[in-house]
């Protein structure tokens, strides 16, 4: 079951053939994060969705519901914590929650990188948590992710249950 993404950009990607990432970039993005009713904004590095490399800026409020998905085994991914914290939930196909990391800013487990076809979502644990995300393009929006049949669907009655579940 492939699942359409509705995602909240901040803006189109910024100009020019190189961009320097600072913190006006990431003042831009966390704007949008703060007043999205998703708690989260994701402003895109690359410049379109038929890029190769798909690499973006995405900020996360506490509370926001990344429902768990999965991309094809030969779609790997890499987060980087670039301010704040967040709690990295790896399950298996069932939806048995069997691994959480801890990822952070600063410290040494700050970033991790996976093979496609592992589900996972991620909570942020800080106020204006901020991500690098980097995952092969281009980017289709109908094949881009497979939700998890077993985790409900965003903004769904369930989601404060599941929420409260993975913290028991």
């Amino acid at each position: 079951m492939t699942g359409k993404s509705t995602f909240n950009m901040a803006e189109n990607p910024p100009k020019g053939n190189l961009v320097g990432l600072s913190d006006e970039l990431v003042q831009r993005v966390l704007e949008g994060a703060r007043t999205s009713p998703r708690k989260r904004m994701i402003l895109p590095l690359h410049k379109g969705d038929s890029a190769l490399l798909q690499r973006m800026l995405n900020a996360i409020q506490p509370g926001s519901y990344i429902r768990p998905h999965r991309h094809a085994k030969d779609r790997a991914e890499s987060i980087i914590v670039l301010r704040g914290a967040i709690r990295f939930l790896i399950f298996d196909d069932r939806g048995e929650m069997f691994q959480t990391l801890e990822l952070r800013a600063g410290t040494p487990t700050f970033g991790i990188d996976f093979e496609g076809g592992v589900w996972h979502s991620f909570q942020a644990l800080e106020k204006d948590t901020v991500l690098f995300e980097v995952k092969p393009g281009p980017y289709n929006p109908d094949t881009d992710k497979e939700f998890a049949p077993w985790a409900p669907e965003e903004f769904s009655d369930g989601v404060k249950v599941f929420l409260e579940s993975l913290c028991e």
